[in-house]
């Protein structure tokens, strides 16, 4: 594992190791790899809806009212709910 020196404030170091010693953590750097899958998650769910903006804005327009298209939202939701 490689490793990375990093600068803090007092106040963030006191933060860091408040959170590694909380229970949740085994150490300040299981804290700061979990913020990092974290900010990795968070990046890659940002990247996917972007994209399915971008797809939409290339659909173009649609023929559908809004009551048609929020009736198949209704739709949809009522199928994924049935088991």
């Amino acid at each position: 594992m490689a490793n990375v020196n990093v600068s803090l404030s007092e106040a963030m170091k006191d933060w860091v190791e408040a959170q590694a010693t909380s229970g949740r953590f085994n150490s300040a750097s299981d804290y700061v790899r979990d913020l990092i899958r974290q900010d990795q998650e968070r990046s890659d769910s940002l990247a996917q809806i972007q994209a399915l903006i971008t797809e939409g804005f290339d659909s173009g327009i649609s023929a559908s009212s809004l009551d048609d298209v929020l009736a198949e939202a209704r739709e949809r939701t009522r199928d994924m709910r049935r088991p």
